[in-house]
């Protein structure tokens, strides 16, 4: 603490809003969706964090899903304290890297080479531009609600209709940006037909996330993402998963993997960087052997394939890979505690719809069904804002915005799942008194 002491999380605030943008180094960490201060975090172990007072939260962020194994796990600790002490970056390859490489290549049937890059961001943006060389085709179509980071090309929102073509959603992103990037709503197959029946010819690239992570969380049909399959490969399109939430968290892999649909790239983080900054884009050789050196596309990072990191991210793959009941213990705990939260709902005349998929849920307080931006747009904020602040006062931290998935680790066992049931029904009466 340079400057001064920081002993509250409002103390650190307020300074921290005279030196960065709102305070914060990303923006839903505001609270402005939510209202009040944000937590500043001292510390985590396994499903808890812990603030610069004190006081200890069941964490439901878990770094925006990147944490699975729960906070400081020993195996990963360890691993990235060997490796930092080798050195904590050489701008060189390191035997890591292959290691990792291996274990990617090994879990997805359809990728033969990996290229490691340090956020979901460049994740993909490099894949969209590898696609849109291999194809020689400029436009990308993506859906309403899907985040696929901050690049200009993905800054655009839908126009007037889903024929139109998109305009940037953000100040500095180029008006042109929107004639290149095609938006239709999520799960709307007459709209992608339509938009390829209009521009196929031109389309490089369909990018998805095929379970949407960043508008609460919805899980698509089988069938949408089996009919953007079809549709890109007869277009001569490339098919694009962004996996950055779910590659590694919702099953050995990730979703692709668990509805035996093949993209033609992938895009993966958080979960195989083991909470430090690492991500990657991969796809078949014909596909990935474009990229420099052994191909025209350019793309390069000093601190990519980062040593602690990758090292990071092999201690996790590989605890994760030695516990062959890992991911059926995370799905049977999250569809367990969806089904109490929404039981625990309806005996509190709150509607609300809850999703599940391992390791992550979605609450949306409406009582219709939710498959797109416009039914998560349809529910009310209000009840969102006053559970998260009661949850807050009692101890559990949910993401900070009812837009975000509600993520646990593997060391969310039972007893915490009760717990977190116990606060919220707490909350709840509170909040109907």
């Amino acid at each position: 603490m340079s400057r001064h002491e920081y002993p509250t999380s409002q103390s650190l605030y307020d300074t921290a809003v005279t030196l960065m943008p709102g305070g914060v180094s990303s923006p839903v960490r505001a609270f402005r969706s939510v209202g009040g201060t944000p937590v500043f975090i001292a510390a985590g172990e396994g499903p808890y964090v812990i603030d610069v007072e004190g006081n200890r939260y069941i964490d439901l962020v878990m770094s925006w899903g990147a944490i699975i194994l729960g906070h400081a796990h020993p195996r990963v600790v360890a691993a990235a304290e060997r490796a930092v002490r080798r050195g904590s970056s050489f701008g060189m390859p390191t035997p890591g890297e292959v290691d990792l490489a291996e274990r990617i290549t090994g879990a997805f049937p359809f990728v033969d080479r990996v290229r490691f890059v340090n956020s979901g961001t460049e994740a993909t943006m490099s894949a969209v531009r590898l696609a849109r060389a291999a194809t020689n085709r400029d436009r990308i179509l993506k859906f309403e609600g899907c985040y696929h980071g901050h690049a200009d090309a993905f800054l655009v929102q839908a126009g007037s209709g889903a024929l139109t073509f998109g305009h940037p959603s953000s100040p500095g992103v180029p008006g042109d940006v929107g004639r290149l990037t095609l938006v239709a709503p999520y799960q709307d197959t007459d709209a992608v037909t339509a938009l390829f029946d209009r521009y196929g010819d031109s389309i490089a690239a369909v990018i998805v996330e095929p379970v949407a992570g960043n508008m609460g969380l919805i899980e698509p049909d089988r069938a949408f993402l089996q009919f953007l399959r079809d549709i890109t490969r007869r277009a001569g399109a490339l098919l694009i998963f962004d996996e950055v939430i779910t590659g590694f968290r919702t099953a050995w892999g990730g979703w692709s993997n668990r509805v035996g649909i093949t993209p033609d790239l992938i895009t993966l983080g958080k979960v195989i960087g083991g909470g430090f900054p690492l991500a990657a884009y991969a796809g078949p050789e014909h596909l990935m052997k474009q990229i420099a050196p052994d191909g025209p596309v350019y793309q390069a990072g000093t601190l990519a394939g980062n040593p602690v990191a990758v090292a990071a991210g092999l201690a996790v793959l590989d605890t994760i890979a030695g516990d062959p009941e890992f991911y059926a213990t995370l799905e049977a705990r999250t569809r367990s505690f969806a089904e109490r939260l929404k039981n625990l709902f309806e005996s509190h005349d709150q509607p609300a719809q809850v999703h599940a998929v391992p390791g992550v849920l979605g609450v949306f307080f409406t009582d219709r069904t939710v498959r797109n931006l416009g039914d998560v747009k349809a529910a009310e904020p209000e009840p969102f804002r006053r559970l998260f602040h009661g949850l807050l006062k009692r101890g559990v931290h949910l993401p900070p915005s009812p837009f975000e998935g509600w993520f646990l680790s593997i060391t969310h066992d039972d007893d915490i799942l009760d717990e977190i049931l116990h606060r919220l029904d707490e909350t709840l009466k509170e909040i109907h008194t």
